[in-house]
């Protein structure tokens, strides 16, 4: 791995439908550098909170342009990775 692993994953997105995710599959979503690979996540993942990762699914999110009081603007993209751990495995993100 070239890169940090804390440049990698940036941050855990921490919504409604992440924690259904965690209780229901194992799985924890994070926000993670938009060139990243999903090598380069499992490996980041792995190394920083040591458990071991099943499945590494990524999307882009685009932004959505918002209204302001002196016009549009757009909220920034990001790039969101959902990593299901092995059974047994847990990440305490709180």
């Amino acid at each position: 791995m070239s890169r940090d692993a804390y440049a990698i994953v940036r941050k855990p997105r921490l919504t409604e439908k992440a924690t259904a995710l965690q209780e229901r599959h194992n799985a924890y979503t994070f926000e993670v550098l938009r060139d990243a690979t999903k090598i380069e996540i499992r490996q980041a993942v792995e190394q920083l909170f040591k458990v071991k990762v099943a499945r590494v699914r990524t999307m882009r999110v685009k932004g959505k342009p918002k209204r302001l009081r002196t016009g549009w603007v757009r909220t920034p993209e990001y790039k969101k990775a959902i990593v299901t751990l092995a059974p047994g495995e847990r990440i305490d993100v709180l």
